[in-house]
């Protein structure tokens, strides 16, 4: 089906070059993204849980805890 869109100049530019990157259509690359937000949740966000640590201490001292390679070398030296 044909169907005409109004797409920002700088979005276009941006998904053609996408399209040409991944060597697919623009109009393959759009449908893919229209799938994507079509698809349905597999758990609801409003019945998600997430565990949440009530315990007690914080970060070891001196450990930075947005560095990364430090968080990943600490656990590694606690394992």
């Amino acid at each position: 089906m044909k169907t005409t869109l109004d797409i920002k100049d700088k979005l276009l530019a941006d998904a053609k070059a996408l399209a040409a990157q991944q060597r697919t259509s623009l109009t393959r690359l759009i449908e893919e993204g229209l799938q994507l937000r079509l698809r349905k949740p597999k758990t609801p966000a409003s019945k998600m849980h997430l565990p949440v640590f009530r315990g007690k201490g914080g970060l070891a001292s001196g450990l930075d805890g947005l560095d990364n390679k430090a968080m990943l070398d600490a656990a590694d030296r606690d394992a």
